[in-house]
């Protein structure tokens, strides 16, 4: 069974991708604009598919899946120029979820524990 690409691959592959050129990684101040560039074309996407403003007859198809992996990719770009490791920020914030906010919302198994009670 495949496994698929960890973070560290998908951090690899994106920093051999932008290793090749000369211009390399641009600023991180370019890189937030180019971020909030790709959020606000998600964005737009969820709008045309679940909102009330329909897409123009004029305008190309995209997929939300293609506008979150454009973010993913600028995200990996930002991480990488700072030397983030992705995996490791994901591993604090889940602990951070997992230990201050462990009780903030109605876990599943509660809700169906309260219905057997009735």
């Amino acid at each position: 069974m495949d496994k698929g690409k960890s973070m560290k691959d998908l951090q690899h592959e994106v920093d051999t991708y932008i290793g090749q050129f000369k211009e390399g990684y641009f600023s991180p101040l370019a890189m937030l604009a180019r971020l909030t560039e790709e959020l606000g074309e998600l964005a737009r996407e969820i709008n045309h598919t679940f909102g009330e403003k329909p897409k123009k007859t004029t305008e190309a198809e995209k997929a939300i899946e293609e506008e979150l992996g454009d973010l993913l990719f600028v995200i990996i770009c930002l991480a990488n120029s700072l030397n983030i490791d992705l995996e490791a920020a994901h591993d604090y914030v889940m602990n951070k979820f997992n230990t201050r906010d462990k009780n903030r919302w109605t876990r599943i198994d509660e809700e169906m524990g309260n219905e057997s009670d009735e």
